[in-house]
């Protein structure tokens, strides 16, 4: 029997979109599964009142809660066209060399890796070039060898973020400019969409300019007549016989149908892909699925000295790596420091929705405070974290090594923040409903017996399915997993170049920068639910 399509991918977030950009020039029949829609280019793209209240975007998600915890979570995630990455803050970061071996944290062992960094550098070289990242090499002490310069020079730091920048030197620390995934020309802006605006984190990009995965990566592998995308295709069911998946269940737009493909590639983030996996009854002879999750652990400072003004509009250029591995007064790593885009009383008042804040108390902030991020390591365990139950997925996640997390903060702030000026600090740390940096829960490795995937990424259990998105990974370092997924992505796909379809490999040129930051996708092979008056979630310019 003939199949439907040669390739058919499961999700249209970082793994999936990279997978379809880079296999579109085969000519193969590609179909993207995506259960969402796109997400609609209008005004409210930056209406912060929107964003942060209580849609926002948001996808209408419950989960069952972890055991002796909440009942209920209501995690922010975005079901559309791009997944979180359209609403993500675009800072992408290598992962440090150190990630790819075992490293002794104050909570445990995070472990190492069955690759490492140098199989990973030309991939994560392509991935900054389809992600049009900016960034000064050498500037980061930490960071680990590359093989070429970033595509594009770093995002300046301004007024006084530049002033900051300056402080926090003279106090020792090796200040870097944010490695941002932003389609814009430093030198000559009007070259590129990209407007540095103070709407750019967490907000979708009304100019196509942010470097998400639907940008980026979906519309251009469109443009080819053999890539196809459906919306509001939800997979239920993936069904095997023999070896093989031989037929994908899913409801599209209200009704049930099922295809087959020669290649089945699910790509839904780390917690859905589980999910699916679990429901559907295969590739778990390890009885590893849904184990081994990690999410970061994250916290913002708001920093206020009363006597300066932060009237920054884009501020998010400035980083610290000094303490990834550690400080002299810690003898294991901390983690990462970065900024946060200009944060709006509104978004103010969310985060800091546990000080009890008036709105005068957010716009002083807003007007006032240098919004610093920071992220941490959490541990992967074997605790059954994402589980599919009669009532859907139970989030079974337990919190851990969060001391040296907490340690960390008051570290920078009392050692750096008060001898740079700052005298006022405010403080949020992101708890279950956050799962923007999950990972983990079908893990690759060379044992069948103790992981999910091979080191190609491809289920021990099943000859055509491959799992391409941040499930893949052992553990996540400190930092955003989006370009690790993207950079596997990449390597996984010329694997199956190569080993499937005889095709060449891959490099830079592979993933040309003077590609269009938004390509004309008229002619595409889309279904797309039909526009309806006054439902602006049914269509997307």
């Amino acid at each position: 029997m003939p199949h439907d399509y040669d390739i058919i991918i499961i999700g249209s977030g970082a793994g999936g979109g990279t997978i379809a950009y880079t296999l579109a020039d085969t000519g193969k029949r590609i179909l993207i599964l995506e259960q969402g829609t796109f997400l609609p280019r209008e005004k409210r793209n930056w209406d912060p009142h929107f964003i942060f209240g209580q849609d926002g975007y948001k996808a209408d998600v419950e989960w069952l809660g972890p055991d002796g915890g909440q009942e209920k979570v209501r995690p922010i995630v975005y079901h559309r066209v791009g997944g979180n990455t359209k609403m993500y803050g675009a800072l992408l970061h290598r992962q440090r060399p150190e990630d790819f071996t075992e490293q002794r944290h104050k909570g445990g062992i995070s472990p190492g890796w069955c690759v490492g960094y140098d199989e990973f550098e030309p991939y994560y070289m392509m991935a900054e070039h389809v992600m049009k990242i900016h960034g000064n090499r050498g500037e980061d002490p930490t960071e680990g060898p590359a093989s070429g310069p970033f595509p594009f020079k770093a995002f300046p730091h301004e007024g006084r973020i530049a002033e900051v920048a300056a402080d926090l030197q003279r106090l020792g620390l090796n200040i870097h400019h944010s490695n941002l995934a932003l389609n814009r020309d430093i030198d000559e802006p009007w070259r590129r969409p990209c407007i540095a605006c103070n709407t750019c984190d967490p907000f979708p990009c009304m100019l196509h300019a942010k470097s998400d995965a639907e940008t980026a990566l979906i519309r251009p592998a469109l443009k080819h007549k053999n890539v196809e995308l459906w919306t509001n295709s939800r997979v239920d069911r993936l069904v095997e016989e023999q070896g093989k998946i031989t037929r994908i269940e899913l409801e599209r737009d209200g009704e049930r149908m099922a295809l087959s493909a020669e290649l089945v590639i699910v790509s839904c983030g780390a917690i859905n892909s589980a999910a699916l996996l679990l429901r559907s009854g295969v590739a778990n002879s390890s009885d590893q699925v849904g184990r081994n999750f990690t999410k970061h652990n994250q916290s913002g400072i708001s920093a206020i000295n009363p006597e300066k003004v932060n009237d920054v509009v884009f501020q998010k250029t400035l980083g610290c790596h000094d303490f990834y591995h550690g400080s002299p007064e810690h003898p294991y790593p901390l983690g990462t420091i970065q900024l946060t885009g200009k944060a709006h009383y509104t978004r103010i008042l969310g985060d800091y929705a546990h000080l009890n804040l008036s709105i005068a108390e957010a716009k002083r902030m807003q007007q006032l405070a240098v919004d610093f991020w920071f992220t941490s390591e959490d541990l992967p365990t074997q605790r059954k974290t994402v589980q599919w139950t009669n009532k859907g997925i139970k989030f079974n996640y337990q919190p851990n090594n969060r001391e040296s997390h907490f340690e960390f903060l008051d570290y920078f702030q009392d050692n750096y923040l008060r001898k740079a000026g700052f005298s006022e600090f405010y403080r949020s740390t992101k708890e279950l409903e956050f799962t923007w940096h999950q990972a983990g829960t079908a893990q690759f490795g060379t044992d069948p017996a103790t992981s999910v995937l091979d080191p190609n990424c491809k289920a021990w259990d099943l000859d055509n399915l491959y799992v391409v998105d941040a499930s893949f990974q052992p553990s996540q370092g400190a930092t955003n997993p989006t370009l690790t997924i993207i950079a596997n992505a990449i390597r996984v796909a010329e694997h199956l170049r190569k080993d499937w379809l005889g095709e060449s490999g891959l490099t830079t040129e592979d993933f040309p920068l003077s590609d269009g930051y938004m390509a004309d996708n008229a002619t595409a092979k889309l279904h797309v639910s039909k526009y309806q008056p006054q439902d602006t979630d049914s269509w997307s310019a």
